[in-house]
Protein backbone atom coordinates (compact mmCIF):
# COMPACT_ATOMS: atom_id res chain seq x y z
CA UNK A 1 0.00 0.00 0.00
CA UNK A 2 2.55 1.98 0.82
CA UNK A 3 5.35 1.87 -1.70
CA UNK A 4 2.69 1.38 -4.79
CA UNK A 5 0.25 4.28 -3.39
CA UNK A 6 -2.40 1.58 -3.11
CA UNK A 7 -5.56 3.17 -0.96
CA UNK A 8 -3.46 6.80 -1.22
CA UNK A 9 -6.46 8.51 -0.73
CA UNK A 10 -8.14 6.86 2.15
CA UNK A 11 -5.22 6.80 4.67
CA UNK A 12 -3.32 9.80 3.54
CA UNK A 13 -0.52 8.37 1.82
CA UNK A 14 0.57 10.85 -0.18
CA UNK A 15 3.70 10.30 -2.98
CA UNK A 16 5.04 6.61 -3.38
CA UNK A 17 7.82 5.35 -1.90
CA UNK A 18 10.15 2.50 -0.77
CA UNK A 19 9.18 0.70 2.26
CA UNK A 20 12.64 1.23 4.61
CA UNK A 21 14.55 -2.12 4.44
CA UNK A 22 14.48 -2.50 8.92
CA UNK A 23 10.52 -2.16 8.77
CA UNK A 24 9.99 -5.87 7.30
CA UNK A 25 12.46 -7.07 9.94
CA UNK A 26 10.98 -5.13 13.07
CA UNK A 27 7.34 -6.08 12.27
CA UNK A 28 8.61 -9.95 12.07
CA UNK A 29 10.47 -9.66 15.50
CA UNK A 30 7.58 -7.46 16.75
CA UNK A 31 5.10 -9.84 15.79
CA UNK A 32 7.08 -12.98 16.77
CA UNK A 33 6.85 -11.93 20.47
CA UNK A 34 2.65 -11.11 20.15
CA UNK A 35 2.16 -14.28 18.51
CA UNK A 36 4.08 -16.54 20.91
CA UNK A 37 1.65 -15.08 23.82
CA UNK A 38 -0.96 -16.55 21.89
CA UNK A 39 0.56 -19.75 21.24
CA UNK A 40 1.79 -20.15 24.58
CA UNK A 41 -1.84 -19.96 26.18
CA UNK A 42 -3.74 -21.55 23.69
CA UNK A 43 -1.12 -24.98 23.68
CA UNK A 44 -0.87 -24.74 27.75
CA UNK A 45 -4.49 -24.69 28.15
CA UNK A 46 -5.34 -27.71 25.52
CA UNK A 47 -1.71 -29.80 27.62
CA UNK A 48 -4.19 -29.08 30.76
CA UNK A 49 -7.18 -30.18 29.42
CA UNK A 50 -4.88 -33.88 28.44
CA UNK A 51 -3.33 -33.99 31.58
CA UNK A 52 -7.22 -33.80 33.10
CA UNK A 53 -7.86 -36.96 30.86
CA UNK A 54 -9.27 -35.81 27.49
CA UNK A 55 -8.37 -37.33 24.89
CA UNK A 56 -6.41 -36.14 21.65
CA UNK A 57 -8.91 -34.62 19.87
CA UNK A 58 -11.51 -33.41 23.02
CA UNK A 59 -8.41 -31.26 24.64
CA UNK A 60 -7.99 -29.11 21.50
CA UNK A 61 -11.92 -28.48 21.04
CA UNK A 62 -11.91 -28.00 24.69
CA UNK A 63 -8.32 -25.70 24.84
CA UNK A 64 -9.75 -23.73 21.71
CA UNK A 65 -12.88 -23.22 22.90
CA UNK A 66 -11.93 -22.20 26.55
CA UNK A 67 -9.29 -19.77 25.06
CA UNK A 68 -10.59 -18.31 22.01
CA UNK A 69 -12.64 -15.40 22.65
CA UNK A 70 -9.55 -14.48 24.46
CA UNK A 71 -7.01 -14.68 22.10
CA UNK A 72 -9.58 -13.10 19.50
CA UNK A 73 -10.09 -10.07 22.21
CA UNK A 74 -6.65 -9.66 22.48
CA UNK A 75 -6.40 -9.82 19.14
CA UNK A 76 -8.43 -7.12 18.47
CA UNK A 77 -7.27 -4.26 20.82
CA UNK A 78 -3.78 -4.95 19.83
CA UNK A 79 -5.92 -4.34 15.80
CA UNK A 80 -7.35 -1.23 16.90
CA UNK A 81 -3.80 0.02 18.65
CA UNK A 82 -1.52 -0.74 15.64
CA UNK A 83 -4.70 1.12 13.54
CA UNK A 84 -4.69 3.83 14.90
CA UNK A 85 -0.90 4.82 14.13
CA UNK A 86 -2.17 4.56 10.58
CA UNK A 87 -3.91 7.77 11.25
CA UNK A 88 -0.78 9.61 12.67
CA UNK A 89 1.99 12.16 10.64
CA UNK A 90 5.09 10.22 10.62
CA UNK A 91 5.26 7.80 7.31
CA UNK A 92 7.43 5.21 9.35
CA UNK A 93 4.57 4.47 12.32
CA UNK A 94 1.82 4.42 9.11
CA UNK A 95 3.48 1.40 7.65
CA UNK A 96 4.48 -0.13 11.26
CA UNK A 97 0.73 0.18 12.18
CA UNK A 98 -0.80 -1.01 9.31
CA UNK A 99 1.52 -3.60 9.05
CA UNK A 100 1.14 -5.22 12.41
CA UNK A 101 -2.91 -4.84 12.69
CA UNK A 102 -2.75 -6.88 9.38
CA UNK A 103 -0.65 -9.07 10.81
CA UNK A 104 -1.83 -9.32 14.23
CA UNK A 105 -5.71 -10.00 11.81
CA UNK A 106 -4.08 -12.78 10.11
CA UNK A 107 -1.98 -14.79 12.73
CA UNK A 108 -4.94 -14.78 15.40
CA UNK A 109 -7.53 -15.82 12.90
CA UNK A 110 -5.83 -17.72 10.78
CA UNK A 111 -2.12 -19.45 12.59
CA UNK A 112 -3.71 -19.28 15.96
CA UNK A 113 -7.53 -20.14 15.32
CA UNK A 114 -7.30 -22.89 12.46
CA UNK A 115 -3.83 -23.94 11.77
CA UNK A 116 -2.10 -24.50 14.96
CA UNK A 117 -5.42 -26.39 16.63
CA UNK A 118 -5.58 -28.30 12.97
CA UNK A 119 -1.86 -29.60 13.31
CA UNK A 120 -2.10 -30.62 16.70
CA UNK A 121 -5.09 -32.52 16.12
CA UNK A 122 -3.58 -34.37 13.54
CA UNK A 123 -0.29 -35.30 15.41
CA UNK A 124 -2.47 -36.19 18.55
CA UNK A 125 -0.46 -37.45 21.30
CA UNK A 126 3.51 -37.22 19.42
CA UNK A 127 2.28 -33.25 20.81
CA UNK A 128 3.52 -34.04 24.15
CA UNK A 129 6.55 -36.37 23.26
CA UNK A 130 9.28 -34.76 25.24
CA UNK A 131 12.96 -35.82 24.30
CA UNK A 132 15.10 -37.88 26.99
CA UNK A 133 18.26 -35.99 26.32
CA UNK A 134 16.46 -33.02 27.59
CA UNK A 135 14.75 -34.50 30.28
CA UNK A 136 18.19 -35.68 31.78
CA UNK A 137 19.43 -32.17 30.92
CA UNK A 138 16.57 -30.26 32.53
CA UNK A 139 15.29 -32.74 35.73
CA UNK A 140 12.12 -31.68 36.80
CA UNK A 141 11.09 -29.85 33.91
CA UNK A 142 8.08 -32.25 32.77
CA UNK A 143 7.02 -31.99 36.86
CA UNK A 144 4.14 -30.37 37.32
CA UNK A 145 4.58 -28.87 40.73
CA UNK A 146 0.81 -28.15 43.30
CA UNK A 147 0.87 -26.30 45.89
CA UNK A 148 3.11 -27.73 48.80
CA UNK A 149 5.01 -29.60 46.87
CA UNK A 150 8.98 -29.16 45.41
CA UNK A 151 9.79 -30.28 41.85
CA UNK A 152 11.58 -33.59 43.12
CA UNK A 153 8.29 -34.02 45.13
CA UNK A 154 6.05 -33.25 42.36
CA UNK A 155 4.36 -36.52 39.94
CA UNK A 156 6.14 -37.18 36.94
CA UNK A 157 4.95 -38.80 33.73
CA UNK A 158 5.65 -42.23 33.14
CA UNK A 159 7.58 -43.10 30.13
CA UNK A 160 6.58 -45.42 27.29
CA UNK A 161 8.37 -47.07 24.53
CA UNK A 162 7.50 -46.35 21.03
CA UNK A 163 10.48 -47.47 18.40
CA UNK A 164 13.24 -47.49 21.17
CA UNK A 165 12.39 -44.23 22.10
CA UNK A 166 11.55 -43.00 25.64
CA UNK A 167 8.87 -40.72 25.43
CA UNK A 168 6.85 -39.34 27.72
CA UNK A 169 2.77 -40.23 27.12
CA UNK A 170 1.05 -40.27 30.78
CA UNK A 171 -2.00 -38.72 31.77
CA UNK A 172 -2.03 -39.72 34.96
CA UNK A 173 1.44 -37.91 36.18
CA UNK A 174 2.62 -41.19 37.67
CA UNK A 175 6.01 -42.42 37.74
Amino acid sequence: MFQWGWLGGGIDNGATAPVDPWIPLMLFALLFGFSMDYQVFLVSRIREEWRAGAGDSDAVARGLARTGRIITSAAAIMICVFAAFVLGDLRVLRVIGLGMAVAVLLDATLVRMVAAPAVLQLTGRANWWFPPWLERAVPGFLAEVGPGQTADSAPRPAPHRINDHSIHLSKEGTS
